[in-house]
C-alpha cells in the first residue's frame, strides 16, 4: 500500500526527475524539477491553477516515484528519454517521429560518392541538410551524379579496380568508371570539389559551364548531346531558384512557431542553412494543456531537438520559455559550440515568425477538413453500412475472396478494414489445400474453417499461458464478415460459423450482370444501397481490394509454376545438377537429344542419372520441349 504523506515527506530537496503512475502502474506522466520535494507536493494541494487536464491526472495517481539527478541539466535529458520510452498520456507529445534525410559526399574515400542518408554520424564524410523533403534530396543526388558523372556503385576502390565490367553508367555517358581506372583520383576529386560547391549554394558557375557546353555541342549539330545540357541546365536552375535567402549573415537558424484549438497543437518549423530557407515542416502536439503555448513551445523544443542529429547556431521562438538558460545551454552540449534561444520582438525576423505562426494555423485548418472528409470515408461510411444492416457496433470487417484459372493453383485472399481504413499487416493468403478443380464453395469452406479454427487455438493458447490478450491478425474475430458473392458464399460462411460455434454477422457483395456492386445480401434479404453514398463507396473499395490480394497471390503462383524447369520432373535431378546441365548443354533441346554417353561429359552426373535423364526424355514428344 502506498502512503502518500510518508512518501511526500521522503521527497528530498534536490533536482530529478519523478514518475506519476496509476493503480495499474501504467505510467502518467513524466516531470523534471530542480527541487523534487517542493515540485511534486504541489500536485496535491487544491485550488493552484493546474488546469483540468492536471487536476483530472491527480485524481488517478495510484503512486509516485522519483530518480534523483546530479544536476537540472541531467534532470532534463532523463525527462526526455523517459517520454520518449512511454509516450505518458498526460505529457505534451511530439506526434511527429520523422528522421530527417541528408545528402552524405564520403570524401573520406579515393573515390567519393554522393549517398542519400537518415543520419550524420561523426565519420569521414560531409553532410548536406538535413532537408524536409526525402524526394527532393533524391533529385538533387541524381541531378550531380548526371552534372558531374560520379561513381554510385558500392566497389571497394582502388582495391577492386578491373576486377568486374563497368556497369550501365558508364556505356550511358553517366560515370567515368574509377572502377576501371579510366579516371585518375586527381580528375575524380576535381569533379567532387564542384558538387560540393553545388551544395554550398555556388549555381553560377555550374549553369555557366552548362550553357558553354550546350552551345558548343549546338554549333557541332549534336543536337541529342546539347539537348542533355539543356535539360541538366534547366534542372540546375529549378533547384538553384529554390534557395530563398532569408539572411544575409548565412547562418544556421529554425524559426519555430504554434497554432493551438481545443485538442491540438501544430508547430510549424523553417529551416535555414547557410543563410537560405532549404524547407519547411509542421508538427503535431498532442494532450496539450490549454491556454499555455508557452510550455507546449517548450515540450516541442525539448523533444525535437533532443531526437535529430543536426542543431542550427540559433532557435528563434514565437514565445519566452520557462526552462530558456537551461535547454541553451543542454543543447550547446549536445552541438559543441554555443547555441542561442532568441525570441524577435520587432524587424524581419519577427515577421518570420509570425509568418511561421500563420502557416501553422493554416495547416490545422486544412487537416480539420481533410480529416472531416476522411472520417466521412472512413468511419461514417462504417456506420452507414452498419446501420443498412440493423448492427450497433461495426470496427473491424473481414473480407474474402477466391481467385484460380480452371481450378489451378487455387487460392483465398482474407483482408481486414478497420474504421473504414485497410489494416494490410493483417491480410492473409491461403493456398487451397482440399479443393482440386474449380469449387469456389468448397476452396471457401477451407479458407473461413482454417482461418477461424486457427484464432480459436491461439485465443486457447494465450489463455492458458495467461498472457495478456493481444489478439492479432487471427486471434481478432471481425465485427462484420463480408463475402464477395450473394446468398450461395453467406451460406457457406454460416455454416462454418455454426459448425465452429461463432456468432459474426455474414453479408454479401452483391454484383448486378456487369458485375457492379449493387447492395447486400443479409438474413436472406438484398438489401439495396444508395450507390452516391460513402458507405456503398466503402463496399466497393473492400470487395476490390480482396479481388487485388487474391488474383496478385494467384499471378504470383502462377510466375513460380512457369518458372519451374522440366528437368525437376527427373529424378536425382536436383539445383546443382540441373545447373550444371544447363552450362553444359544450353539448352533443354540439347539435353533431349544427347545420349548417354555424352550426358555422362557433365562431371556431376553419374551413369543411373544419366540413364534416368535419357529414359526420360524417351517417353516424352520433342515438340513438347521448348
Amino acid at each position: 500500500m502506498f502512503h502518500f504523506e510518508e512518501e511526500l515527506k521522503k521527497l528530498p530537496k534536490e533536482p530529478g526527475v519523478y514518475i506519476m503512475r496509476d493503480d495499474k502502474d501504467v505510467i502518467l506522466y513524466v516531470g523534471k524539477a530542480v527541487n523534487l520535494h517542493n515540485r511534486v507536493r504541489s500536485y496535491f494541494r487544491e485550488n493552484i491553477g493546474r488546469g483540468p487536464a492536471i487536476d483530472k491526472m491527480v485524481t488517478l495517481i495510484a503512486r509516485f516515484e522519483y530518480i534523483v539527478t546530479d544536476s537540472e541539466l541531467e534532470a532534463l535529458v532523463l525527462e526526455n528519454n523517459l517520454i520518449k520510452e512511454y509516450s505518458p498520456k498526460y505529457n505534451t507529445l511530439l506526434k511527429d517521429d520523422k528522421t530527417y534525410p541528408y545528402i552524405k559526399v564520403t570524401v573520406g574515400e579515393e573515390f567519393p560518392r554522393i549517398l542519400f542518408s537518415r543520419t550524420m554520424k561523426k565519420d569521414k564524410s560531409r553532410y548536406f541538410g538535413p532537408y524536409s523533403s526525402a524526394a527532393a534530396v533524391k533529385d538533387t543526388i541524381e541531378l550531380l551524379n548526371k552534372l558531374y558523372c560520379l561513381r554510385t556503385c558500392n566497389r571497394s576502390l582502388p582495391r577492386d579496380i578491373g576486377l568486374e565490367r563497368p556497369c550501365l553508367n558508364y556505356h550511358i555517358k553517366q560515370c567515368m568508371a574509377p572502377c576501371q581506372g579510366y579516371v585518375d583520383k586527381e580528375q575524380y576529386r576535381e569533379q567532387v570539389n564542384r558538387a560540393l560547391d553545388f551544395l554550398n549554394g555556388n549555381y553560377q558557375s555550374v549553369l555557366k559551364d552548362l550553357e558553354g557546353k550546350m552551345k558548343a555541342a549546338a554549333q557541332e549539330l549534336d543536337f541529342e548531346t546539347a539537348a542533355g545540357y539543356r535539360d541538366l541546365y534547366n534542372s540546375v536552375k529549378q533547384v538553384s531558384q529554390k534557395q530563398k535567402i532569408t539572411d544575409s549573415v548565412g547562418e544556421d537558424k529554425d524559426i519555430i512557431a504554434l497554432y493551438q484549438d481545443e485538442t491540438e497543437a501544430v508547430v510549424q518549423v523553417f529551416f535555414v542553412r547557410d543563410g537560405k530557407l532549404i524547407g519547411r515542416e509542421h508538427y503535431y502536439m498532442t494532450h496539450v494543456s490549454e491556454g499555455n503555448k508557452p510550455a507546449i513551445l517548450q515540450d516541442f523544443v525539448k523533444q525535437f531537438y533532443a531526437g535529430t542529429p543536426f542543431i542550427p547556431r540559433e532557435l528563434m521562438l514565437q514565445y519566452e520559455i520557462e526552462d530558456g538558460e537551461l535547454i541553451e545551454k543542454w543543447l550547446s552540449q549536445r552541438k559543441g559550440s554555443r547555441v542561442y534561444l532568441r525570441v524577435p520582438k520587432i524587424g524581419s525576423k519577427e515577421k518570420l515568425v509570425e509568418l511561421a505562426a500563420q502557416n501553422a494555423k493554416h495547416i490545422l485548418e486544412q487537416d480539420r477538413e481533410r480529416l472531416k472528409r476522411e472520417e466521412g470515408r472512413t468511419i461514417g461510411a462504417v456506420k452507414e453500412i452498419a446501420a443498412l444492416l440493423g448492427l450497433e457496433h461495426v470496427e473491424r470487417m473481414e473480407a474474402f475472396d477466391i481467385s484460380n484459372i480452371n481450378g489451378f493453383e487455387n487460392v483465398g485472399s482474407m483482408i481486414v478494414f478497420e474504421k473504414g481504413k485497410p489494416k494490410p499487416s493483417d491480410y492473409r493468403k491461403f493456398r487451397i489445400r482440399t479443393v482440386s478443380g474449380p469449387d469456389d464453395y468448397a476452396c471457401m469452406r477451407e479458407v473461413l474453417t482454417r482461418r477461424f479454427t486457427h484464432g480459436m487455438e491461439e485465443r486457447i493458447e494465450l489463455e492458458e499461458k495467461e498472457m495478456e490478450k493481444e489478439y492479432g491478425s487471427f486471434t481478432k474475430f471481425p465485427d462484420l464478415i463480408m463475402m464477395d458473392g450473394g446468398r450461395g458464399q453467406v451460406n457457406i460462411a454460416l455454416s462454418v460459423l455454426d459448425e465452429l460455434h461463432m456468432d459474426i454477422p455474414v453479408c454479401g457483395m452483391v454484383k448486378d450482370d456487369n458485375h457492379h456492386t449493387r447492395g447486400l445480401y443479409f438474413n436472406n434479404v438484398e438489401l439495396p444501397i444508395d450507390t452516391r453514398s460513402e458507405g456503398f463507396k466503402l463496399i466497393t473499395r473492400i470487395q476490390d481490394e480482396a479481388h487485388r490480394f487474391a488474383i496478385e497471390y494467384h499471378r504470383s503462383l502462377r510466375s513460380k509454376a512457369q518458372v519451374k524447369s522440366v528437368l525437376d520432373d527427373i529424378p536425382g535431378i536436383g539445383p546443382a545438377r540441373r545447373k550444371a546441365l544447363m552450362r553444359h548443354f544450353k539448352s533443354i533441346e540439347d539435353i533431349r537429344k544427347a545420349t548417354v554417353e555424352e550426358l555422362l561429359e557433365v562431371p556431376e552426373l553419374t551413369r543411373n542419372v544419366a540413364e534416368e535423364i535419357h529414359g526420360f526424355f524417351e517417353k516424352k514428344e520433342s515438340s513438347n520441349f521448348t
